[in-house]
């Protein structure tokens, strides 16, 4: 399991890309990913295009993510799941607040 954040040149976007099995052993990884920015990005990716499995665990640190972004002025995007993913994505009824695709 791996966790890599890119800033687009503008510093406006940050991406965070998880990999393997995202879950509570990723927590302190994932926070890592983007707590440490001065100023804090217009958007955040959650790219989980090579993420094979997402707990409950998990879910909590995308709220968290949400939580530090701004909350519901936030705009926070969960790209690239897969089917399994997307399904535990919906339902606990994270596409109500997270834009998901």
């Amino acid at each position: 399991m791996s966790v890599e954040s890119v800033v687009s040149p503008d510093g406006k976007k940050l991406t965070i890309v998880i990999k393997g099995r995202f879950d509570f052993s990723s927590h302190q990884l994932f926070r890592d990913a983007y707590e440490p920015f001065y100023k804090a990005p217009d958007t955040y990716i959650v790219d989980l295009k090579d993420t094979t499995y997402l707990d409950s665990s998990a879910l909590g640190m995308l709220l968290l993510l949400r939580d530090h972004a701004g909350g519901d002025e936030s705009e926070v995007r969960v790209i690239n799941s897969n089917s399994d993913v997307r399904k535990i994505l919906a339902i606990s009824n994270f596409d109500k607040l997270f834009d998901i695709n």
